[in-house]
């Protein structure tokens, strides 16, 4: 059974695998779980350089798990000219954003023009609207940043094609049950504990539960780690993940990269279809 499908049932939960397009070796990883369907969404960066190509194999996959934008404004080049917010051509470093958004220093027509040109992007390549919009390290739910988003789609689409969003903030209680990287999430949550309702106000759905921080340590066992992200689960759970394969260009882009394979594996394994079936759980979409 190994690499066999884990099917969904009413306690289910989405298992979404970031960073698709990234470099060709985590797309390369993230097309192997698909393969296997041991993932139920993707999220793609869409201003990667990698994106078209990586598009074409993507398709393939277009109706058997979410397809989504994973919002990019802190590795590599914007797809517009971004003045004040990437002088240099170069996006800048989630520390910096943080401090300028809290400051409401951002240029919001900037980053409202950039959010439209990578949900272009994918609608260019996909040939529909994505099903889903989150953001790497979770930027599009920071503040400064969730204004401009709700202004670039708060009118792009209609009701019978809008993306779900990722509300990447859990409750404190759940959190401390799941421990790992508990520092992490609770800063997040606090950094991102408006984007909900202000979403929410808009007409979008969100999932209620969210997990899968970690700390990028391929010494650890990663099998355990994702056992703690089935603690506490919402009732609309997400978990997100972190798998691909290594390739030069991931080196020099992306603090995670020996621990990337290392999720490829656990994943494939008769040890995840194990632990989901011990805690009642199987892996599905968030609309099926």
């Amino acid at each position: 059974m190994n690499g066999s499908p884990i099917l969904a049932n009413p306690k289910g939960f989405v298992l979404c695998a970031d960073d698709y397009a990234m470099t060709p070796g985590v797309s390369r990883g993230i097309l192997d779980l698909a393969q296997a369907q041991r993932i139920t969404a993707t999220g793609a960066m869409t201003n990667r350089p990698h994106w078209q190509m990586a598009a074409r194999e993507l398709r393939a996959f277009d109706g058997l798990i979410d397809l989504g934008v994973h919002l990019n404004l802190t590795c590599g080049a914007p797809l517009t000219r971004m003045p004040g917010f990437a002088p240099s051509g170069t996006l800048p470093r989630l520390p910096v954003i943080l401090a300028r958004g809290v400051a409401g220093m951002l240029p919001q027509g900037e980053i409202e023009a950039e959010i439209a040109a990578q949900l272009s992007a994918f609608e260019d390549q996909i040939g529909r609207a994505p099903d889903f919009i989150d953001g790497h390290q979770h930027v599009h739910a920071m503040p400064g940043v969730r204004r401009a988003l709700a202004k670039a789609i708060a009118g792009r689409y209609p009701a019978e094609a809008r993306p779900w969003l990722r509300d990447a903030c859990d409750t404190f209680a759940a959190i401390g049950a799941r421990k790992v990287e508990a520092r992490k999430a609770r800063i997040v949550a606090l950094l991102t504990r408006p984007f909900s309702a202000q979403m929410r106000a808009l007409g979008f759905e969100l999932n209620i539960g969210f997990a899968g921080y970690s700390a990028f340590d391929p010494g650890r066992d990663y099998g355990d780690d994702f056992a703690s992200y089935l603690t506490a689960a919402g009732e609309r759970h997400l978990v997100m993940c972190h798998p691909g394969f290594v390739d030069d260009e991931l080196l020099t882009l992306d603090p995670a990269t020996q621990s990337r394979p290392n999720e490829v594996a656990y994943f494939r394994s008769e040890r995840f279809a194990e632990l989901c079936d011990a805690k009642g759980y199987g892996i599905r979409r968030m609309r099926g």
